[in-house]
């Protein structure tokens, strides 16, 4: 029965989303809400300037409405996580939406001032930290007064290690860094979105695993909306999400990563936010070091790519797979614990 409620998630969040654009994009045309395309970009990616931006409300709209309509439902059917912890399980689900929604709202703050009150930089990186920092805090505290206070880590094919209090600071830093992480993939048309959308699936499969029904409405929102943008975000894009869509996504992909109990398999399914944050690391530190030699092209690794020949649809489509691919080892970690 619960599986209905997940499918009706999918469903929801695709058919809102998708719709939504019908209506949004002639809004933020008329409003001039357009991507300003910076000189350090690929030359080509000029042809973009102007191309409306922040369309990520689409799929924030579809997604919690998706979730909130799924989740009562499941719970007026009777259905649900079955345990001892599943209210523990619910405050993961809404704490987790909830910081989405933080995440999203810095991300809308950013796009506004760049693209509404034209300032070039927007919030400044200080600024996003801060807030991305308190708002983390917040999160985990939450989760700790909730009853979610375990500080044992899964670690894939290995085993658990409980790590103590040191679990409180790994977290943030996790927070921290997978949320810039999922940011730096959105650079290409349907790229964050095609893997996110992967990444969704990935968590769908994880919960059932897990027996974690209503994380798995979260999962399946998150793959409906992502699905749905995809309808206005695939080459050649129409729409782009701005900040407001990607830090969105990161609020997901986190609440997911601890909501599940299992943080470290984000390194496997999020394989390419992990490369992407890893790029643009290694590129920074070794332009430092060498005063002003580069390991890439260009990064996040995806530009490096796109330099190398590559199209749009070939990275975006291969960065898919590769996803799919570290997806399955994860599911496959989870199939033997």
């Amino acid at each position: 029965m619960d599986r209905i409620w997940i499918i009706m998630a999918v469903v929801l969040a695709f058919a809102i989303t998708a719709i939504s654009g019908m209506w949004l994009l002639p809004i933020l045309r008329k409003l001039h809400f357009g991507q300003t395309i910076l000189d350090i970009g690929p030359r080509w990616h000029k042809n973009k300037q102007g191309t409306p931006t922040m369309g990520g409300i689409m799929f924030i709209f579809g997604i919690v409405l998706s979730v909130v309509v799924s989740f009562l439902l499941m719970q007026l059917g009777g259905g649900g996580t079955a345990r001892p912890d599943s209210a523990a399980i619910k405050a993961r689900l809404f704490y987790g939406l909830m910081l989405a929604i933080a995440f999203g709202l810095i991300g809308f703050t950013d796009d506004y001032l760049k693209v509404v009150r034209k300032q070039n930089e927007g919030l400044t990186p200080n600024q996003k930290l801060f807030l991305q920092l308190l708002f983390g805090i917040g999160y985990l505290a939450l989760l700790h007064v909730s009853g979610n206070r375990s500080t044992v880590l899964v670690v894939p094919f290995v085993g658990m290690l409980d790590i103590g209090f040191l679990y409180y600071p790994f977290a943030l830093f996790a927070i921290l860094a997978l949320s810039n992480a999922v940011n730096f993939t959105d650079g290409l048309d349907g790229l964050l979105s095609s893997v996110t959308f992967v990444v969704a699936i990935a968590y769908m499969i994880l919960t059932a695993i897990l027996g974690q029904w209503e994380m798995g409405i979260l999962a399946a929102a998150m793959a409906g909306g992502c699905l749905g943008f995809l309808v206005w975000n695939f080459y050649p894009a129409k729409v782009f999400m701005g900040d407001t869509g990607s830090l969105f996504l990161s609020g997901l992909v986190i609440a997911l990563c601890f909501g599940t109990g299992l943080p470290l398999f984000v390194l496997l399914i999020g394989v390419i936010y992990v490369v992407e944050m890893a790029s643009v690391v290694i590129q920074m530190t070794y332009f430092k070091i060498t005063h002003g030699k580069r390991i890439f092209k260009m990064s996040p690794i995806h530009h490096h790519f796109e330099l190398c020949g590559y199209t749009e649809v070939q990275i975006v489509t291969a960065f898919a797979l590769v996803t799919a691919a570290g997806s399955a080892v994860a599911i496959w970690a989870a199939l033997t614990m």
